[in-house]
């Protein structure tokens, strides 16, 4: 008989965002006359059109293929040459940054890479991440076996949860030497939910730890282009010794407004290392390069050749205005909840602003309230682990017009 991926089973009932969704839909049947009225600023999803410079890029792309003289068929699984290596010097070697052209992976977005990577990786590493957490990193571990069973409350057995509370600003702590040593860490900056950011010295206290551990840090940096701390990396590897340990997770959809077109990369030094039983360590470079080459055909020639204009001159330019508008929604909506006495946080460097909820409301409650007497759509914190319980995010990512009017009603509930 087939047999069914039981860890499959272990799964909370919802993924956030299909309840977040099954909840406004609910609320748009039962009051049908409101349902227009609705503003959503829950998930992270972009408004506006793309660049200019990708458009016209993915035009051409698509007039190539439309001529047999220029036609591409198959691509390289792990991406065109030349869009690698805009990436490479882009964001990278342009920077200091010492990553090779073949280094970078091009794939369909981070959201998917943050849990593919677990397929070179040997069952029974212990996993580590941060509380409040994206839930996308611990369902793909579910998934893959690496936890135990739901706990009452949220949450699964055999994780290590890091707690980020006000206590520590929401950013994550290297556990106590007497903790058990987690053996892949995730860290995320700027963080979704919270938008806070790490410093560089704390960075530098994970390197550290991960290199004395030989475990791996996953750094997600979807968010980097939003990031003007200048005390807060945006690379990983601007840390000393984190080619050695850390794999970085990059996505286009939010600098370049590529959630519709998907497109997102990952760096994997060929120095970081993973290991057998018997502790022989083995380079994870080529087994990622493999697992590509094997299991996919590659992004998208028109979508890769939208990719490659954004680090074009006018291309750099016009990702700086999205993020320039976006972070200034950020702003207004920051204001606008700070003025109304509620306690926030991101929204500088980062286009979520995470609020305590006021009053004695739970998250789940304060969505409700939000829902039914705003007609606005925030995300619960508590869908994001235990220590969310209390908050909730609100995402910039609307017309500014939405944005404006989702303070003023706010204001009023």
């Amino acid at each position: 008989m087939a047999l069914v991926n039981e860890h499959y089973l272990k799964l909370s009932a919802g993924y956030l965002f299909p309840e977040i969704a099954r909840r406004v839909s609910a609320f748009a049947s039962e009051k049908p006359d409101l349902a227009k009225e609705i503003i959503r600023c829950g998930i992270g999803d972009v408004t506006e059109a793309l660049p200019a410079s990708a458009i016209k890029a993915m035009d051409a792309a698509n007039d190539e293929l439309a001529n047999r003289a220029t036609f591409k068929g198959y691509g390289p699984g792990t991406g065109y040459d030349s869009v690698r290596a805009a990436i490479a010097h882009g964001d990278f070697r342009s920077r200091g940054l010492d990553v090779a052209d073949d280094e970078i992976f091009l794939s369909d977005g981070s959201k998917g890479d943050c849990g593919n990577i677990l397929e070179i990786l040997g069952a029974g590493n212990r996993i580590a991440v941060t509380d409040p957490v994206y839930p996308a990193y611990v369902d793909a571990n579910v998934m893959f076996g690496n936890t135990g069973a739901a706990m009452a409350g949220g949450g699964y057995e055999g994780i290590t949860y890091l707690p980020c509370t006000e206590a520590n600003g929401f950013l994550a702590d290297v556990p106590a030497a007497s903790a058990p040593a987690p053996d892949v860490i995730y860290l995320c900056s700027p963080n979704n939910p919270t938008g806070t950011v790490m410093d560089r010295a704390r960075l530098e206290a994970w390197v550290a730890y991960a290199r004395k551990h030989r475990a791996l840090l996953f750094w997600d940096a979807a968010y980097e282009s939003y990031n003007r701390d200048a005390n807060a990396p945006k690379s990983v590897y601007e840390i000393a010794g984190a080619r050695e340990c850390a794999i970085e997770f990059r996505s286009f959809s939010k600098s370049g407004g590529f959630t519709g077109v998907r497109c997102g990369y990952t760096v994997l030094p060929k120095s970081v290392m993973a290991y057998t039983r018997a502790g022989d360590a083995v380079a994870l470079h080529g087994l990622w390069t493999r697992r590509w080459n094997t299991r996919s055909n590659g992004v998208s020639y028109a979508v890769q050749r939208g990719a490659e204009a954004l680090y074009t001159e006018s291309g750099k330019r016009e990702v700086a205005a999205l993020v320039d508008f976006y972070m200034e929604n950020a702003r207004i909506l920051r204001d606008g909840c700070r003025a109304l006495g509620w306690k926030t946080w991101g929204g500088e460097n980062a286009p979520y602003v995470w609020c305590k909820t006021p009053g004695s409301f739970d998250s789940w409650g304060f969505f409700d309230h939000l829902l039914r007497n705003a007609r606005v759509v925030t995300t619960p914190g508590a869908g994001f682990g235990r220590c969310g319980e209390g908050y909730f995010r609100i995402s910039a990512f609307n017309s500014r017009a939405n944005v404006e009017e989702v303070v003023r009603r706010l204001g009023r509930v």
